[in-house]
This record gives C-alpha cells, structure tokens and sequence, in this order.
C-alpha cells in the first residue's frame, strides 16, 4: 500500500506544441470545418510557390499582343471551314470583282459615247447615253449591243429648240479595233420622240408676252397680249399641228384676234369679217352718245355701208329722240359693227379720231398681215437631214406639257470607217 503522502510526477509538455502537432497532416475521419477554416485553406493553397515567385520575377514584363492572339484565333475559324464553303466564297469574291469591273467599264463607255454624240452632232451640251444589257463586256467582245437609249436636251431646230430628243436603238453593230477602241456603230432600227415643251415655246415665243396651252390632241391655244404703237393689245388665235413630210411639222394658224381694249377688234384678212370693227359694247354706246352717232351718219359711203334709208338718216340728225331710237336698234348695231374702221381711216382720218382710236395705231395694224402674225406664232420645225439612212415622223400629237412627235428611223451609222 502507498503512502497517501506518495506523490506521481509526470513529464512537462508544451500545450503550443500540441496544438502544432495537430496541424501537421490530416486528422483522420471527418472534419467539422467552418467558413473561417475553409477560407484559411483556400488562402493557403492561393499563395505562389517560393520557387515560381523567383522564376517570374526572372522573367521580364511585357505587353500581351491581342493582334497576334485575334489572327491566330480568325486563321483557325477559317481553316475549319469546308473546302466547298471556301470554293463557294472565293466564287462569289471574283464575280464581285468581275461586275465592278463590267459596270466600271460601262460607265466609262457611255461617257465616251456621249462626248463623241455631242462633237459629231454639233450639240450645245452632251446627251445621256444608257447601254442596256448585261454583262457589257461580253456585247463588246461580240461587237454587239442589244440596247442603247440616247436622250438630248435642247436642240436647236429652226426658230424654237426642241426640249429633249429621245431616241432607242436595238441590235446596234459595233466597229472597233478591239474591246477598247470602237470607231462606229451601225443602228439599223430607231425609235424615238421628240418633245416640243409649252414652256420653251412661252420663253422663246413670249417676247409678246404669249403663252401656249394644248387644246384637243392637234390644237393649241395662244393668248396673250401684244405691244402695237405703244398700246398692249390682247391676242388670241389658235394654231393646228399637222405633219409636214416625214420630218418637220407645220402650224396652220387661224381665229386670229387683236382686241383694242373694249374699242374695236382687229382680225388680219381680206374678208369682209376681217379688218378693224367695232366691239359690240362700243357700237351700242353710239345710242348714247349723240355726238359720235351724228358724225358717223353724216358720211354718205358710211350710210350705204349701215344700209339706212336716207329719210330715216335726215329725221335722226334733226331730232335726238329719232336718232337714239335708230342706233339703239339691234339691225344698227349690227351694221355697224360690219363697218371696217381701216377702209374709213384712209378717207375719214377724223372720224376715227373722235371714235376714241389712236392715229398711230392705225397706222400699224395694217402691217400686221395674217403672214407676218402667223408667222410670229409658228410652232413648226424639221429634222435634220441624217448623213446616213433616213429618220422619218410618225405621228404628232399635243399634250398637257407640250407637242410630242414620235420618229423612227433606219439604216442610220455612227462614226466608222
């Protein structure tokens, strides 16, 4: 039995130690860790190796080169693609190249050909030309085009300028040297029309401030006013478009009219209808104004011309009321209104004086012929004779915007040898 004063003694150890002792490799079973634990591990497993520290910082910094990395990546894309795909890009890459190429060729074409339309043909300015069909190329290699439209503003055709020719051509032969040098063309079939425009005419024609409109499908209509001795007389007449041969047009033009305010009328012409008469208003206002109708039946050839019994003449000029009563008949008025006012200005220049008519004015009416007005008022032009084949005029029709004629034409050359 021991002594209860025995005492056991047991060596020291470090708690710290043990704690380290714990660490050093993996507890077996499971382990209870908590988010701080699991924090700790990834930390610990994040920290760089001694060794791979040192080794980077051997190594010098330096930028990365996104280009080298993107061509590498687009090489690869592409490298996977089927042979088929790459045939079927590389096909459409050429025929983009190949139709620039076409149209590129084209365009420079027709600006040759309109520079060469506008030397050859003496125009003011170069027309638009338009080659049909595709490719172009290949109809110049066949020395072939299957269509070319050429439209020229502005020619000039006798008194007026045509507002736009415009012409097509089909199965036009080439003459050339080669692809790049063409030195003509033959056209053996043209169709076209040409546009006379209201608005050239009223520019042209308008320095008597004219203006023409179309009336039905062969009318037009022309109203304004014209300058005479110094007094703006009113002008109507109307002219009819007819086909003159087989390339002009001409204008017959008729109801031609000068009105001299509400005063009189003057109608270029040897008829009776025509020459200077009375307006209705002016003829009626002889009722009322005794001094004028006195004077009128005071001259015997006027008298014969109304057709006034002479005993009916004596008793108006003794008494007012007879006289108004025989100028405000209806048979007076017309009568004199017959009356042409030039035949009596030659014998009664006075007589005319006191009907309210300028001297002057009398004296250029006259000279205002039907030829001299009309021509004044002539729409009419022709064709140019071509150098070869023949150009004719079809039919010739008015519009809203003008006189439009259709042509054709055969046989004709372009250039050439």
């Amino acid at each position: 039995m021991r002594s209860p004063h025995h005492i056991t003694t047991h060596p020291y150890t470090n708690p710290y130690e043990e704690l380290g002792r714990l660490d050093d490799g993996p507890l077996d079973g499971p382990t209870d860790d908590g988010p701080l634990d699991e924090f700790l591990r990834e930390d610990i497993r994040e920290e760089p190796d001694e060794q791979d520290g040192a080794a980077a910082q051997d190594d010098p910094w330096a930028p990365p080169n996104h280009r080298r990395n993107g061509r590498r990546r687009r090489r690869g894309r592409f490298s996977g693609l089927p042979l088929a795909m790459k045939a079927v890009v590389g096909v459409l890459v050429l025929a983009a190249f190949l139709t620039l190429a076409d149209r590129w060729a084209l365009l420079y074409a027709e600006r040759r050909a309109a520079d060469t339309l506008k030397d050859r043909l003496h125009l003011t300015a170069a027309p638009e030309v338009q080659i049909d069909g595709f490719p172009f190329l290949t109809q110049v290699v066949d020395e072939r085009l299957d269509s070319v439209k050429v439209t020229v503003p502005d020619v000039a055709a006798d008194r007026i300028s045509l507002a736009q020719v415009t012409a097509t051509a089909r199965d036009v032969r080439l003459d050339t040297d080669g692809p790049t040098s063409v030195r003509g063309a033959d056209v053996p079939h043209l169709e076209g029309d040409v546009l006379l425009s209201f608005a050239d005419l009223n520019r042209e024609l308008g320095a008597s401030q004219v203006t023409f409109t179309g009336e039905g499908h062969d009318r037009v209509r022309a109203r304004g006013t014209l300058p005479v001795a110094g007094h703006d007389l009113s002008l109507r007449a109307e002219a009819r478009i007819v086909r003159n041969g087989d390339r002009g047009i001409a204008t017959h033009i008729g109801g031609m009219r000068l009105d001299i305010g509400d005063l009189a009328t003057y109608r270029p012409g040897a008829r009776t209808s025509e020459g200077l008469h009375l307006s209705r208003k002016s003829a009626a206002r002889l009722a009322h104004e005794t001094r004028k109708a006195k004077a009128l039946l005071s001259i015997p050839s006027v008298v014969r011309r109304l057709g006034v019994p002479d005993s009916v003449v004596r008793a108006a000029l003794r008494s007012e009321s007879k006289l108004t009563e025989l100028t405000g008949t209806p048979r007076f008025i017309h009568q004199a209104m017959r009356l042409n006012l030039i035949d009596l200005a030659l014998d009664h220049p006075q007589l005319l004086g006191l009907l309210g008519f300028d001297p002057a004015l009398l004296d250029a009416l006259p000279r205002l012929t039907r030829p001299v007005l009309a021509d004044q008022l002539s729409l009419g032009f022709r064709l140019p004779e071509p150098p070869s084949g023949q150009v004719r005029l079809r039919d010739v029709r008015v519009e809203e915007d003008g006189i439009r004629v259709r042509l054709e034409g055969a046989g004709l050359a372009v250039g050439g040898k």
